[in-house]
Order: structure tokens, then sequence, then C-alpha cells
């Protein structure tokens, strides 16, 4: 069964450097507290110490996967005083977890 993809883009052909990019993504997203904040930041921005909280790891840290999310472009970022604000790029990346989801189901038999 083919995925059905609702982009807005016309179809073309995928070159490498497309595949790159995608694996890029993956490779943002391969980590547990960095697939914790994309689920935090689909219900909307966070700033920089909800997501420290949340996560439960130290500032430098989370900043340095914000980072990763940020350079993958799965992000957002806007500095508003002392405090910066994340926000989901392209909130769709989410429906990763719907996908996972039901492979984890089909792989629970």
């Amino acid at each position: 069964m083919k995925a059905v993809c609702k982009s807005t883009e016309p179809k073309r052909r995928k070159t490498p450097a497309d595949f790159r990019k995608r694996a890029n993504v993956f490779k943002a997203l391969s980590n547990p507290n960095r697939l914790l904040i994309v689920d935090a930041l689909s219900a909307g921005e966070r700033c920089v110490a909800e997501l420290t909280e949340l996560v439960g790891l130290d500032m430098s840290t989370v900043s340095n996967h914000l980072a990763v999310l940020r350079n993958a472009g799965l992000l957002a970022d806007e500095r508003r005083g002392t405090q910066v604000f994340y926000s989901l790029k392209t909130p769709c990346v989410t429906n990763i977890f719907c996908c996972l989801d039901e492979f984890d189901a089909g792989n629970e038999r």
C-alpha cells in the first residue's frame, strides 16, 4: 500500500539530495529526548525553560537538542526579551508518531 502524501508540491522525481535531507530529519528525530520535545511542541510553542523542565535535563543539553532540530529544519525560534520560544515549522512531522504506533501494533503479533 502506497502512502498518501498531502503535499501541495507538484510530483517530481526525488533526487539523492532530497533523500539526504530526509535522512537528516530522521537523524534529528533519532533521540528520545528530541522526540519528547517535538511531541510537546505539537501542542504549541514553548520556551526553553518549559522544555527543560519537561525533558528533565540541564538547559545547555536541551538547547543542544533544540539546535539539532532547528538545523534539520523542524523548528522555528523567536526571541522575546530574554526568552526564546520554539515551535514546529511543519506540524505534520508529528504524523510520524501515528505511523510508528501502527508499526508497533503490527509487530506485536
